[in-house]
């Protein structure tokens, strides 16, 4: 068995405000843990943490993680941004263009997201949260894929994308060009250890498959980077 995509992890000033913003658009319940704030995913729906960080935003967040949330008609689109500028959100302007149908948005802490128009063929079926969308390489959607055990659902013109077997939110990589890594991303992933395996083992396969080891936190995870090197971290199994 493959690793566990169990979250994706943002640093924050104001970890649970974020989490309760996420927790009032996700619909879903809050866990507290010794690091931050938890919004548990599902088989088919992606985990989301937030956890405490002070430091200086330097440059663009290389990574460039964003949600894209999913609309069943244009009145659900509608309703899905009224909701998220309740709760805090900002429009943002990326430079999209409006016949491209989706919404931008901000939330509390500045981390865009879209909310993606009705009928949208490649999200169809991935459920509300329908895509973690990055800053990639071809080479790291590959990687991500052996890691994961989760097939490629798009491999063209150097973007890819990957979804669990049983469905759900996928994970996607625009291709290059890639902006130049500033400081620690501010975003990553956070995976567990197989049921039947161990951290030390699951860590010499990520190595195997490209990754490069960076150091084992406090906290007993070791924090690895990706091809691209964007960071993430495999924590311990409890």
């Amino acid at each position: 068995m493959s690793c566990q995509l169990v979250a994706v992890c943002f640093d924050a000033s104001q970890p649970m405000r974020l989490a309760r913003f996420w927790a009032g658009l996700l619909d879903r319940q809050i866990v507290h843990d010794g690091g931050g704030a938890s919004l548990p995913g599902t088989d088919t729906q992606l985990g989301l943490r937030f956890v405490t960080s002070h430091a200086k935003r330097v440059g663009q967040n290389r990574l460039h993680l964003h949600l894209h949330l999913t609309s069943a008609s244009p009145a659900d689109q509608r309703q899905t941004v009224a909701t998220a500028l309740a709760l805090g959100a900002a429009h943002v302007d990326l430079g999209q263009r409006p016949e491209e149908g989706h919404i931008v948005l901000a939330d509390p802490e500045g981390n865009a997201f879209c909310v993606i128009e009705p009928g949208n063929r490649f999200l169809a079926g991935c459920g509300f949260l329908g895509e973690i969308a990055c800053d990639g390489t071809r080479e790291v959607g590959l990687f991500w894929s052996a890691a994961l055990g989760w097939p490629l659902v798009w491999d063209q013109d150097q973007e890819t994308a990957v979804q669990a077997p049983g469905g759900g939110t996928k994970v996607a990589w625009g291709g290059p060009p890639v902006a130049p890594k500033q400081g620690r991303n501010r975003q990553r992933f956070d995976l567990a250890p197989p049921a039947d395996g161990h951290q030390r083992s699951e860590v010499d396969r990520l190595v195997s498959l490209g990754a490069t080891w960076i150091e084992a936190g406090e906290d007993g995870a070791v924090v690895l980077a990706d091809p691209d090197g964007n960071e993430f971290r495999v924590m311990r199994r409890r």
